[in-house]
């Protein structure tokens, strides 16, 4: 009986989270998407237990950042793991300048060149730099440009000031560039 009850909580808590998320069930049309190619995802960072950093952070130092677990460190793993089996092109990886976005585009994608990009580093202890750095960020996007898929690894603030969605660690926000504009086209859960 309790393993009855605890399936049906998961069932009632997935079905919340869906309805609270109505992209998320665009997950097939997500990975579509990204097998044609030409799209871009925003993945937030991996599990990194806390919220925001400590006052003093220092960019290229980790031991002044909240950092990845074992948690993070295996559900970017297994993101780089889903991208393989799907047989996903990658044309350019990109991450914020911020330890877990690095260790999360490094430990998914391994192979790949990935490049630091600050527009989409977080602004979370400075939201005053959020129009600018968005505006950055969003123009960055509209511009790319490729065959396969454009690959950012940043943070839940800047991808909700882009797409006005509040992603869970490690999960992905698939969009195409259309006359200027960002459309969503699915999500990505984290695995």
């Amino acid at each position: 009986m309790k393993k009855i009850a605890q399936s049906f909580s998961n069932i009632v808590l997935l079905a919340l989270w869906v309805l609270a998320n109505p992209a998320a069930a665009n997950e097939p049309a997500a990975w579509q998407a990204l097998k044609q190619g030409g799209h871009i995802v925003l993945f937030r960072h991996a599990n990194a237990p806390g919220g925001g950093d400590p006052m003093a952070v220092t960019i290229g130092d980790c031991t002044t950042q909240r950092n990845l677990d074992a948690v993070g460190r295996a559900q970017s793993v297994k993101l780089g793991e889903r991208f393989r089996r799907q047989s996903i092109k990658i044309d350019s990886l990109l991450s914020s300048q911020w330890c877990r976005t690095r260790d999360t585009a490094t430990l998914a994608f391994p192979t790949i060149q990935r490049n630091d990009a600050t527009a989409f580093n977080s602004f979370f202890s400075n939201p005053d730099a959020a129009p600018v750095q968005t505006a950055a960020a969003k123009r960055l996007l509209i511009n790319w440009r490729g065959a396969g898929n454009l690959v950012v690894v940043t943070h839940q603030v800047n991808i909700t000031q882009l797409t006005d969605i509040f992603p869970a660690s490690g999960e992905g926000v698939v969009l195409k560039s259309v006359n200027n504009t960002l459309t969503v086209v699915g999500r990505i859960a984290p695995n």
